[in-house]
């Protein structure tokens, strides 16, 4: 975290009182000066006492909100970790977020922009046990730069009590209301005042103690919000298809199909935030409630008629097919292989229409020719039993051979077993270190606020 801040400071041309970066490495280090420059190749001391040369109140917040957010997630990371043998279920869908391969790279907010707060838990580990829950859903308007802006925001609880019931004035000339998707139109924002600073004093005060944040997709919620919160339950990413993969998110439609079993809106409806956060909330309910949920994809109608008919069974006789195909059918194209097939088309009672090819799967002579093999098969009894013991001693070598393959195995479970509590060590220390430079950045504040 320390070389991120340095980079970023590198990036945005921020000097202290001993220059910039560069500058401040040909005073601090006459050996190498500027020549070694990478703060990834600099110790943390080095990283550190560069930090240190920081005094304006906008650097050292800059800095504390990068700072807070590493340790955040570095807390909740190690408390899923350290509490997954005994953990609520609560905890349980919280680690299921964490662990989601889409999770690094969804929430890694631009937290250094300008408006940016980062929501810092309370100092005591009980805060990371709460199972208070907090569900939030935003609507966004198209706004003229082609950046979206926060116009609607809605948060209940638990029980789906309202929290947050608000529209938002637009800091920015609005493009498109898409009120046919927000159901917010222009007029409805007469009179509003209400800021995103507003709705962020008003979810800080809910989220201060350790309360889990619940949303569908809720990095692009809180990307908009301009909130970094690490204890968070992203309801797309806690259910999942059957055999589909893992990157493949269901739609909050859907899964409120298939979960509650109604819809959120109907079909060209417009979006209802509150119903959105309401939905939100009563996936969590309903996961805590019946655990593992396996979730069907939803099959069109034009692929539901194409699986009525997918093999045609080898006992059906040749009077049965002939009701379901009467008469004769041409034969117009050929198969991969060349072989000829069939083309049958159906018409169903509703007016849809499906189709299928047919062909022979053997020749005539095919059925003489596996009852040869069979009998040949059965000829060769004797030589495989023959082939028994020295078939016996290949065994029991492999057997031998997995056995100290298994050790070794087990030596380097045990080897990475060691290099995860060696890792685990570091980040114990690197939060820290964290958490004591933050102590020294708020009481540089503090000294700077009584010499103004």
């Amino acid at each position: 975290v320390l070389v991120e801040i340095v980079k970023l400071v590198q990036k945005r041309g921020l000097e202290g009182t001993q220059g910039g970066w560069k500058e401040f490495l040909k005073t601090y280090d006459k050996k190498f000066g500027a020549s070694l420059s990478d703060p990834s190749k600099r110790s943390n001391d080095v990283l550190v006492s560069f930090l240190k040369t920081f005094t304006k109140d906008d650097d050292l917040e800059l800095f504390s909100r990068v700072l807070q957010s590493h340790l955040n997630r570095n807390r909740v990371e190690q408390f899923s970790k350290q509490s997954r043998d005994n953990e609520t279920p609560e905890q349980s869908l919280v680690r299921l977020t964490l662990e989601h391969p889409q999770y690094l790279i969804d929430y890694a907010f631009p937290i250094v922009d300008e408006g940016w707060i980062v929501i810092k838990p309370p100092k005591k580990s009980r805060a990371l046990k709460s199972n208070v829950m907090i569900a939030v859903d935003c609507e966004m308007v198209l706004c003229d730069d082609g950046t979206e802006a926060l116009v609607r925001v809605c948060a209940v609880d638990r029980d789906l009590q309202v929290k947050i019931n608000e529209l938002i004035k637009p800091n920015k000339a609005v493009a498109d209301y898409r009120t046919e998707i927000t159901g917010v139109a222009a007029g409805d924002l007469d009179g509003v005042t209400c800021s995103v600073a507003d709705i962020q004093k008003s979810l800080k005060k809910l989220l201060s103690n350790g309360t889990i944040l619940v949303g569908h997709g809720l990095h692009n919620d809180l990307q908009v919000l301009k909130i970094d919160h690490a204890r968070v339950i992203d309801t797309s990413y806690i259910f999942k298809y059957l055999d589909a993969p893992i990157y493949r998110k269901p739609s909050l439609n859907n899964l409120c199909k298939s979960v509650l079993g109604y819809e959120v809106r109907k079909p060209g409806a417009a979006h209802n935030c509150l119903d959105d956060a309401c939905a939100a909330m009563k996936l969590v309910l309903a996961k805590l409630e019946r655990g593992e949920i396996t979730l069907f994809p939803d099959v069109s109608q034009p692929e539901r008629e194409k699986l009525l008919l997918h093999r045609i069974p080898v006992y059906v006789h040749r009077e049965e097919i002939s009701k379901v195909i009467p008469g004769a059918v041409a034969i117009e194209v050929k198969d991969s292989h060349g072989l000829p097939q069939k083309l049958v088309s159906f018409q169903f009672g509703d007016g849809s229409t499906a189709s299928l090819y047919i062909r022979k799967m053997a020749q005539e002579d095919s059925h003489r020719e596996v009852l040869s093999n069979k009998r040949a098969f059965e000829g060769e009894e004797t030589l495989i039993e023959s082939k028994k013991l020295k078939t016996d001693e290949k065994i029991t070598k492999k057997v031998m051979d997995d056995n100290s393959q298994l050790d070794d195995h087990l030596k380097e479970i045990e080897r990475l077993k060691q290099e995860l509590q060696e890792k685990d060590a570091k980040i114990v220390l690197q939060d820290k270190m964290i958490s004591n430079l933050l102590k020294k950045v708020e009481e540089m504040k503090k000294v700077l606020n009584k010499r103004k």
